[in-house]
């Protein structure tokens, strides 16, 4: 069983901030390297941040400063802690491994960042 669910998703005013989790099941963590993942109205789904197993993080240049990834191997968690939060960020925020594997897409947890 492929499992990957988000949450933590809300309503933030601009300048709030969230934290999104992905439990992933079974070794995915483990072995993988994850990413998160968003997809704004009108727009493709896009890699905002992804972190390896061990190493460096990456980070897409409109989040970079703003956004942080980090993951609990014991607690097969992927985080993103999301700061500063802007109107352009509303999205519905996925996790995947990186490259994402088709079957994995869960149902994502929605963002959106409005007074």
């Amino acid at each position: 069983q492929v499992q990957l669910v988000e949450s933590g998703g809300g309503l933030v005013q601009p300048g709030g901030s969230l934290r999104l989790s992905c439990v992933a099941s079974g070794s995915i963590l483990s072995i993988n390297r994850m990413g998160w993942y968003r997809q704004g109205p009108g727009k493709e789904r896009e890699l905002v941040a992804s972190i390896p197993n061990y190493g460096r993080t990456n980070y897409a240049d409109s989040v970079k400063g703003r956004f942080t990834i980090f993951r609990d191997n014991v607690k097969k968690t992927v985080y993103l802690q999301m700061n500063s939060l802007k109107p352009e960020d509303t999205a519905v925020y996925y996790c995947n491994t990186d490259p994402p594997l088709p079957g994995y897409w869960g149902k994502g947890t929605p963002v959106t960042v409005s007074s």
